[in-house]
């Protein structure tokens, strides 16, 4: 049974945008907690969308495996997460590459981490420092575009936008083992060279941190 978000656990002001947010809308209530399978919503701007205001949010979003009736072949899974000050940690999760993804994570304050699925190819764009993880840089940074220009929507892409003023960490979910990167490996990894030279980046890489 898919899990759902706890009255009693929410802010005043995160209840009330419940009430008001889930009449105008066929998404179902979206957890904050946990795991969720993301669906395609023909009709919503949309596939998934969690407002709230401070509340920490940890979940694991699972994209589909498959592509649902009427679904155009070139849809990417819309997702959009905004969190006003709670942490905010977001694991994206796939065992396919077809199902390409579209993740918007906007904040004032809050501190976001973001797992990456390790087959990621595409656009990241977010404000501010950010720092990536050894698997991110072992296994995503060469196929990853960060903070180019945006010219044009590619299908074949992934897109991840991520606005706030606090905090930014990208790690690695790994496709190959259902689960986050493996740190002490990673780490291994990267200080004896054994994953391949990433492209030259605008990254200021004094700001590239491990566990």
């Amino acid at each position: 049974m898919r899990e759902v978000l706890t009255p009693g656990k929410l802010s005043i002001s995160d209840r009330f945008y419940l009430v008001t947010h889930t009449s105008l809308t066929q998404i179902p209530p979206s957890p904050t907690t946990g795991t969720h399978k993301v669906k395609y919503h023909p009709s919503e701007d949309q596939d998934f969308r969690l407002h709230v205001d401070h509340t920490p949010v940890d979940l694991t979003l699972i994209m589909p495996h498959y592509r649902a009736l009427h679904q155009p072949v070139g849809h990417k899974m819309s997702m959009v997460v905004r969190n006003r000050s709670g942490p905010t940690k977001l694991k994206v999760c796939r065992n396919t590459p077809l199902s390409r993804f579209y993740l918007e994570v906007h904040s004032d304050t809050s501190d976001v981490t973001v797992w990456v699925p390790s087959d990621f190819k595409g656009r990241i764009f977010h404000t501010g420092k950010a720092t990536f993880s050894a698997g991110f840089f072992n296994r995503i940074m060469r196929n990853a575009r960060i903070n180019e220009p945006f010219a044009e929507d590619l299908p074949n892409e992934d897109n991840i936008f991520v606005h706030t003023q606090g905090h930014i960490m990208f790690r690695m979910w790994d496709i190959q083992a259902c689960g986050p990167e493996n740190v002490p490996k990673e780490t291994l990894k990267r200080l004896f060279g054994c994953a391949r030279r990433a492209p030259e980046t605008t990254i200021d890489w004094d700001f590239l941190i491990e566990d």
